[in-house]
């Protein structure tokens, strides 16, 4: 019941605002890792192989990191603006967008 609650505090509520195609993609990254996540911590309570358990808490350290970097990569992206919306996608789009970031900080 408390994860239920929880989760339902992480999710954003719909806004009708248009997300980036970055934003839609590191939504679909989060909710990933986040079920993975999931999946982990349920193996390992019906785990009894010590070995399975080891290995099912290393899996969840690096989920936990890997939602750790994202949350920081989301946090640091802050909400997205209309010129970053409409800017051409392509290699280094990413470096970009941060560039643009610290300029208007």
């Amino acid at each position: 019941m408390e994860a239920q609650q929880a989760e339902a505090e992480e999710k954003p509520a719909p806004t009708g605002t248009p997300v980036t195609a970055e934003e839609a993609a590191r939504r679909r990254e989060k909710e990933n890792l986040r079920l993975a996540r999931q999946r982990v911590l349920q193996q390992m309570e019906a785990s009894s192989n010590p070995r399975h358990r080891k290995l099912m808490q290393d899996s969840l350290a690096d989920l936990e990191e890997k939602l750790k970097k994202l949350e920081k990569l989301t946090s640091a992206l802050g909400p997205p603006t209309q010129d970053l919306r409409s800017e051409v996608r392509g290699p280094g789009s990413e470096v970009r967008r941060l560039r643009s970031d610290v300029r208007d900080v």
